[in-house]
């Protein structure tokens, strides 16, 4: 904890950084550092204030306002978005990241504890209130989507009193391009302290005519020297092409009917079964499961060792977070788009296009939810309206969390082939001895489903693949499901 007024440094939340499983000379190196102030409004900063209660859809922009209360009707939090994207080079190496703020007023508390969080999904500053983001697209919960805790500090409440954050983390993490699509830092100001009315401070707004009192982010960096990576293999040719699809739910990045975590055990097996494209369930980013850890980082790392080949990664969380568990692609083809889409009920689902044999593919990894029927068919509603929108050929895979017969699958089947359905009816599905239904768990909840109108994907083969070692034990408590398709 810091206060505006020693600036003494205390607590501060550090993102991972790496793996312990990242290839041999691949840490960044800094060099020629530059310093940027980012304070000027609408350019370089911008502002708001949500407010509950009968406030909950009103939009304050330019304000910047705390005040701790139970009492929604009184509780305010701060927002505060800096243009990070434009100003920082892609690929340049943050060093340090200051947020300076000035009090403007405040009420009788002398000081009171204020956190600076990353607001994890994107918001409009002329249209963000405490129950929409944006428009017509609400928060996932009343009062903003907030990731971890970067920092916190003691505000006074003395007008033109100073107080810093270091937002170090998070503006790395943004410039690096680890959020998502944006580069922007989103920041939200919360009093951490117990409800009071004497718990308000007002900040000087990003638009304040005095410049010296605006919110300020200023932010050290130096450019990289890593090599640039490899050019993207070339895109084959010829009149057809094998597209090899591989599905796997991970059991949190690697943990095995073992209980050990050991991604490198897993991705050993998906590059001995040689795919093409890859969809990943329970891939986790920063939590215990994978040792606080940037997982998706460590099994590209680890397939494109095994390999030798470059592979190219998207990775979305099931809350839309920056860290936490998710649905992961890679690919031996470049991408030529990707979109996350938020679904109900906490889940998610990541789209990719890539361009196989000169005809566009989109892929889709999904993970639906494990305990009820009716909010996976609720998921799956979601899931098909979206994919309407996208162009042929299309491929969803993921874990359904529900069987084949089961009634969420009927209404995938109404306009989606099931793989392994299609290649059993035609005696081209292989499983193993013991498991000729190809049951993936406990039954066949794995899926790779394609587009009744994607003409130009044949289905050649669907295989489920046995990854018991000697002693029993598997990598995950999922089996891998792999379909080939001829791309015509």
């Amino acid at each position: 904890m810091r206060t505006c007024v020693s600036g003494q440094s205390g607590r501060l939340f550090t993102l991972a950084i790496g793996s312990a499983f990242a290839l041999a000379g691949a840490a960044s190196v800094a060099s020629a550092q530059t310093t940027v102030t980012l304070n000027q409004p609408t350019s370089q900063v911008v502002s708001a204030t949500i407010r509950g209660g009968s406030y909950a859809d009103r939009n304050d922009q330019w304000t910047l306002e705390t005040r701790a209360a139970d009492n929604m009707e009184y509780n305010r939090r701060a927002l505060l978005k800096f243009d990070t994207e434009s100003s920082i080079p892609q690929g340049s190496v943050v060093a340090s990241a200051l947020l300076t703020l000035t009090v403007k007023t405040g009420s009788a508390d002398a000081s009171r504890n204020v956190g600076a969080y990353q607001t994890s999904l994107s918001w409009t500053e002329s249209e963000v209130t405490w129950l929409l983001r944006r428009s017509a697209d609400k928060w996932q919960t009343a009062g903003g989507d907030f990731g971890s805790k970067i920092d916190d500090a003691i505000v006074s409440n003395v007008p033109g009193s100073k107080v810093t954050f270091d937002v170090t983390p998070l503006v790395k993490a943004a410039v690096a391009g680890d959020l998502g699509t944006s580069r922007y830092t989103r920041i939200a100001l919360i009093d951490l302290e117990g409800s009071t009315s004497d718990s308000y401070r007002a900040y000087v707004s990003p638009n304040d005519s005095n410049t010296a009192a605006r919110p300020t982010l200023t932010v050290t960096y130096g450019t990289s020297t890593v090599p640039p990576p490899p050019p993207p293999p070339p895109t084959p040719t010829g009149s057809s092409t094998t597209l090899r699809v591989l599905h796997w739910n991970t059991h949190h990045g690697g943990v095995g009917s073992d209980g050990v975590w050991d991604p490198v055990r897993l991705m050993k097996w998906v590059a001995k079964v040689n795919p093409d494209v890859v969809s990943l369930n329970e891939v986790e980013r920063f939590t215990s499961w994978s040792g606080n850890t940037d997982e998706p980082t460590t099994l590209l790392n680890l397939l494109q060792q095994y390999t030798g080949r470059t592979w190219y990664s998207k990775f979305q969380t099931l809350s839309g977070l920056s860290k936490g568990i998710g649905v992961m692609i890679l690919s031996r083809f470049p991408f030529d788009a990707s979109e996350p889409r938020l679904l109900s009920n906490g889940r998610s689902a990541l789209d990719t296009a890539i361009t196989v044999n000169g005809r566009t593919i989109n892929f889709t990894s999904t993970h639906l939810h494990p305990d009820s029927s009716t909010y996976r068919k609720v998921e799956i509603g979601e899931l098909t309206a979206w994919q309407r929108g996208l162009a042929e050929q299309r491929i969803i895979a993921g874990d359904f969390n529900a069987t084949y017969t089961s009634t969420e699958n009927a209404l995938m089947k109404e306009t989606y082939h099931d793989s392994w359905a299609d290649a059993q009816a035609s005696g081209t599905a292989v499983a193993y001895a013991g498991n000729t239904s190809g049951n993936t768990r406990n039954g066949r909840i794995d899926f790779i489903y394609f587009s009744r109108s994607a003409a130009s994907l044949v289905l050649q083969s669907s295989q489920v693949y046995d990854t018991r070692d000697a002693n029993g034990v598997t990598p995950s408590d999922h089996k891998p499901l792999m379909s080939v398709f001829t791309v015509k």
